[in-house]
Formats: structure tokens, sequence, C-alpha cells
């Protein structure tokens, strides 16, 4: 299961976005592809978020160099992927420099709430996941009805399925929560607590664009739709052949 794109249109060029994805991209080409497996273990230990060293006083910058960074290319590519679907029709509502500070003070959450899970830990966090969630939080108060295309893979075969934006970020973030919580906190790998730190701030710092919009009426009058006419696409499937059965004699 994975979302692939929505079908709100923006009305103008995401150039925040645009711009964001591409000093990612960047920023993990000039390091990742030329460094050795100790090399990048010294890299993100210097520029990531360790939160130990944060409560000792010191890599304050790191809270802003670790959105940047990225362990791999499958996670780089998945959050460049979620920030592009989800972030356009933000910037459009709140404008590029608006969008940006939303963006980074989602990113300042997820850090938050990561590091309030554990003080102590020495594990490195890196990555975009949190400020993007924090896209996915404000996406889902003001478009919560507003279809997303999600690829199912079943073994050989494929469907697109297009489900309402409240179902596929409200499992996201019980996915994310429900890992936290079972998951121990000096544990590497995914940041869970990031993920649901900066998805519930985005949300709670895009309520003034809600209410600016009309609150409740906002949502009465569209129905949680988007405002404006959605795109429609073709429902796809992969194609398997089915082999006939012979009547027997």
């Amino acid at each position: 299961m994975f979302p692939i794109r929505d079908h709100n249109p923006s009305g103008h060029v995401p150039f925040v976005t645009l711009a964001l994805i591409a000093v990612n991209v960047i920023v993990f080409l000039g390091y990742f592809p030329s460094m050795t497996e100790d090399q990048l273990g010294w890299f993100f230990q210097t520029w990531g978020l360790v939160p130990a060293r944060m409560m000792a006083g010191q890599g304050y910058e790191t809270i802003l160099t670790s959105m940047f960074l990225h362990a791999g290319w499958m996670h780089l590519i998945g959050n460049m992927l979620f920030l592009y679907i989800f972030g356009d029709n933000l910037e459009e509502e709140m404008g590029p420099v608006g969008f940006l500070l939303f963006y980074l003070a989602s990113g300042v959450a997820a850090a938050g709430l990561q590091m309030a899970a554990d003080f102590a830990s020495p594990t490195t966090m890196v990555g975009a996941s949190g400020a993007i969630a924090g896209v996915m939080g404000g996406y889902l108060l003001l478009f919560p009805k507003a279809k997303v295309d999600v690829l199912f893979i079943f073994l050989i075969f494929f469907r697109i399925f297009a489900i309402p934006a409240w179902i596929v970020l409200g499992l996201w973030l019980t996915i994310q929560v429900v890992s936290g919580v079972i998951t121990p906190s000096d544990a590497g790998g995914v940041a869970y607590w990031a993920h649901a730190g900066g998805f519930v701030g985005g949300l709670l710092l895009a309520i003034p664009v809600w209410v600016r919009r009309g609150a409740a009426d906002y949502w009465r009058k569209t129905q949680g739709h988007p405002p404006h006419a959605e795109t429609e696409f073709k429902a796809a499937r992969s194609n398997i052949p089915l082999v006939p059965r012979r009547r027997q004699p």
C-alpha cells in the first residue's frame, strides 16, 4: 500500500515544494554515492540529530541539518514522493514563505517529540520525514476527503484505489503511533515519534489557515473535499491473463 498521487490539483507552480525536493536530492548526491559505510556513519553522527548530544547543550544546528539528510535511496525517494503529492496544495494555501516556515516548524516539532521519547538516546535521527509528516497533517485538516490514489500490490498483480485522504493519512498516523509504542526508544531504524510529532505539529500549525477559510463552515461548504474540481484519473490495474477452464465431458 503506497500513495502515488492525489486528485487535488494546484492552481500555481509550487516553487518552494520543488526547491525543497531539489535541495534534498542535491545534498544526498553530494555525500551518499561517494562515501564508505564508515564515512557515512561519521557524517550522520556529525550532522544528524542525536538527543543525548542535544541535551548536553551541543549540536543545536542539527535540528535543521538533519532534515536534509537521508540514509539511502528508498528513504529519499519515498520522502520526496510524499512531499510532491501533498506539498503543492499547502503551499498554495499558505504562500511560498508561509509554507517554508510551516515546513521547518513541522520538522522542529518532529525532532521535539522524538527527543521527548528518550532524552538520553545516542541514536542518530536523519531525514525529512518529520517535516513532511507535518505537511500531511496540514493536508488532512484542510482536505480530509480529497481523493488519494494508493497502489496496492498483491504478489504478481497490482491495483490503484482512490481513497479519501482522512483514511490514508489517519491510517498512516495510527501505524506510526502504534509502532512508536511497541518499539524500544533506543532502537535504530524508523523514527516513529518524529513522524507522529511532525504530523500533529503540522495539523496544529495549519489551524490558522483553516480558520481563515471558515473553520467548520469551510468543511460544511466543501464537505471535506477540495474547493475546486478534482482531477479524475483512469483506473489502473495489472492485466493478468486468465486461463480458461475446459468443461468436463
